[in-house]
């Protein structure tokens, strides 16, 4: 009688192996999957980083107090005179470029006109001629510049330097009215100055 044995040993052996080189190949893959993320997620949080220290160090402050000026026979705040300056360690900023607004619940002026340098003294001369309080958008120029030890006639705002700003206010701007005038560099933080004007006007004044 012709017995014939089966022998199985090879043919599991051949499954291990390719049971063995696929559990690699899944393996492989994964790991590429997560060393992907992980790059990835370490860029992200290295743009994060840097960003965060660009917009920190391109920051501006305020130095000294806000002054107001009244126009003869008005009852509302003709422009005011903020001094700025860069925060400690901060980088230089492009004043032109910088975008200010204005705000006091009534009247918002949501980009106001940049008029230039070196302008002071009345309104219709500090603001190139611009003397209508309600133009569309107001207008604000870069008064004085102190500290300029380089002599540069640029409008950037350098280490050490301040800059004297000249804001024109709309005639909303009445005794005991609370304004934000809102300061934003290109990259930066936004510097917003509020105050309260006093329920007397005189032709110069200090807010507070």
């Amino acid at each position: 009688m012709d017995v014939r044995l089966s022998n199985e040993y090879g043919f599991t052996g051949l499954e291990a192996a390719i049971v063995l080189i696929a559990f690699v190949v899944v393996a492989a893959v994964f790991s590429y999957v997560v060393l992907g993320a992980g790059f990835f997620t370490s860029q992200t949080a290295q743009s994060t980083v840097h960003t965060g220290v660009q917009q920190a160090s391109s920051s501006m402050e305020l130095v000294g107090n806000v002054y107001g000026f009244q126009e003869p026979n008005n009852n509302y705040l003709a422009y005011i005179n903020m001094t700025i300056a860069l925060t400690a360690g901060g980088t230089p900023i492009d004043m032109s470029d910088v975008v200010v607004s204005y705000n006091d619940g009534t009247t918002h002026w949501t980009n106001m006109n940049y008029a230039g340098e070196d302008c002071w003294g009345p309104l219709d001369v500090m603001l190139g001629g611009i003397t209508t309080p309600n133009q569309m958008q107001g207008a604000w120029c870069i008064a004085q510049v102190n500290n300029n030890a380089t002599s540069d006639t640029s409008t950037l705002l350098g280490p050490n330097e301040q800059y004297i700003l000249a804001i024109q206010m709309p005639d909303t701007a009445t005794p005991n009215t609370q304004f934000t005038v809102y300061l934003q560099p290109a990259v930066g933080a936004v510097l917003p100055v509020t105050r309260t004007l006093p329920g007397g006007f005189t032709p110069v004044m200090a807010l507070y």
